[in-house]
């Protein structure tokens, strides 16, 4: 093997056009390729991501529509039969944001509410952002206690 022996892998060079605006004699110089004058043709152009040529562009077309609340809050809804589920499979007894991210139940960040469908007949610590009324009176009648 020598080194004018050597050529690249098979599909690994994608660009075969060679080299550009070095002269007549190459077969591509002059405007090597790019056509005469417009932005295209000249150096450092870059074009703005979803620019349509100075038609107006599709996202400044379209209607704006609806509102966004900055302030909105929202939840991932745990019921409480879900709990009971997390004890059955998990052996958790102290149920809190931390433990439901390491069983890949939550999302890191994920604000926890506990709702009340369904039953629970096991006491567990439970230590969340929010609770409904019927998910409170269910776990505190079982002897399971609540931590906001």
């Amino acid at each position: 093997m020598k080194l004018h022996n050597l050529t690249p892998a098979s599909g690994s060079v994608k660009n075969k056009k060679g080299r550009l605006g070095r002269g007549e004699g190459s077969g591509s110089g002059g405007t090597a390729s790019k056509g005469h004058k417009g932005s295209k043709s000249r150096s450092g152009f870059k074009s703005k991501r979803g620019f349509e040529g100075g038609q107006m562009p599709l996202q400044m077309r379209l209607p704006k529509r609806g509102f966004k609340n900055i302030n909105n809050v929202t939840y991932v809804g745990i019921n409480v039969s879900r709990l009971q589920e997390i004890f059955d499979n998990y052996g958790l007894t102290e149920i809190t944001k931390v433990s439901l991210y390491n069983e890949g139940i939550i999302n890191r960040g994920d604000k926890v509410k506990i709702l009340g469908n369904g039953d629970i007949n096991v006491k567990l610590t439970v230590n969340v952002d929010a609770f409904s009324e019927t998910a409170k009176s269910k776990i505190e009648a079982v002897g399971g206690t609540i931590n906001v």
